[in-house]
């Protein structure tokens, strides 16, 4: 058997992408992405196919190694928008943060990242398209995961019991 990909109709595209996103919907990223990938091989510059393709990557997020960060800060920063640049960047670093958080990384050390996507919700206000409110919206759900983890704003340093201290 002769196991080749099949390449999409241009015009299926619009049903696959409405089939990527009910696999979405449906907690299954790995054949949304799938189906991305389809739509992409017939049309590597659809907006929609690459938004899609970035945040069923990010659905997979684990807050491990394996995650795919760079490729979707890759496919986020191809977008034509500059609105969509910025906000799809902020969304990045917001589900890194949360995945890592899951994975049991202190909230301190992932500081730095949160902060990156309150600097892109920003951004992304100053030039939405109108009646869009997506940035602030995402950036106040940013301000509330800080607000909901006291240890962002400090180390959390252990208290050391004495045989942890120098020899007397």
């Amino acid at each position: 058997m002769d196991l080749k990909l099949k390449a999409i109709s241009k015009s299926g595209i619009g049903e696959a992408i409405a089939k990527a996103e009910l696999y979405r919907y449906l907690n299954e990223p790995e054949e949304a992405e799938s189906i991305c990938r389809d739509i992409l091989a017939t049309d590597p510059n659809h907006m929609l196919g690459l938004r899609t393709l970035g945040l069923t990557i990010t659905d997979q997020f684990t807050g491990g190694p394996s995650d795919r960060y760079a490729e979707v800060e890759k496919i986020f920063q191809s977008l034509k928008e500059p609105y969509e640049r910025l906000y799809y960047t902020g969304l990045l670093c917001e589900r890194r943060v949360k995945a890592q958080l899951r994975a049991g990384r202190a909230p301190h050390t992932l500081l730095p990242l949160l902060e990156r996507a309150l600097q892109c919700f920003a951004e992304a206000e100053k030039v939405h398209p109108s009646g869009n409110d997506d940035a602030i919206l995402r950036w106040n759900r940013c301000v509330r995961l800080f607000q909901s983890h006291p240890e962002f704003e400090s180390e959390q340093v252990p208290s050391l019991e004495a045989w942890d201290g120098p020899p007397a």
